[in-house]
């Protein structure tokens, strides 16, 4: 018999079987291909805003000895900020599925066993709400801003896209917040650990 460590989130019994109707499976399992997808493009984002980066410094030093040489990439900045938005939002759905991010699992820890499920759920409910007002929000936030053909003042990009980009991270965070309210339901597992870059030492 394994002992959890005190600092692990709590574990909950699975059951031997959980009787899930093939839609619903196909459902979450489509989610959570999303998410799969939802991290790599994340991960593509930060790739890109390093090479960013890196390009604009070797611009400036270069600059420095040839006299004909732009002093800076002029939408390095710009850009800069849209990949790192878009680096935070993609990937939170499949750091959700993975168990990644960040619990405060006291209340849980100590609510009787019985207690425990019913809590993950309406912490997942409230989860959902939250990101369904905040998709909804920005939403309306990127629809404004084509409506209007709003551009970016340095470089004249339609700042829709990137707002578009974003919102569709916050979608998928949305509706992998979704799916933990119905795995929380039936008893499913509520984190696949091989979405993890690195399984933990068994």
């Amino acid at each position: 018999m394994t002992n959890a460590s005190p600092s692990e989130p709590p574990r909950f019994a699975e059951p031997q079987a959980v009787a899930v109707p093939a839609a619903l499976r196909a459902v979450l399992d489509g989610i959570d291909r999303l998410s799969r997808l939802d991290g790599w493009i994340g991960g593509g984002c930060l790739l890109a805003l390093t090479l960013l980066m890196l390009c604009e410094i070797g611009t400036r030093f270069l600059s420095n000895f040839l006299p004909f040489f732009p002093a800076s990439i002029p939408v390095a900045w710009e850009y800069s900020s849209y990949l790192m938005a878009a680096s935070f939002t993609f990937g939170a759905a499949m750091t959700l599925r993975a168990g990644g991010h960040v619990r405060v699992t006291l209340l849980i820890g100590k609510a009787p066993p019985a207690l425990r499920r019913p809590l993950e759920v309406l912490a997942a409910l409230l989860g959902f709400a939250f990101m369904s007002f905040l998709t909804y929000a920005m939403v309306r936030f990127s629809w404004g801003s084509f409506s209007r053909g709003q551009t970016s003042v340095s470089s004249d990009t339609p700042v829709w896209f990137p707002q578009a980009v974003v919102t569709f991270g916050m979608l998928l965070l949305t509706l992998q917040y979704l799916a933990r309210v119905i795995q929380a339901a039936l008893g499913l597992p509520l984190e696949d650990h091989s979405m993890k870059a690195a399984s933990p030492a068994d």
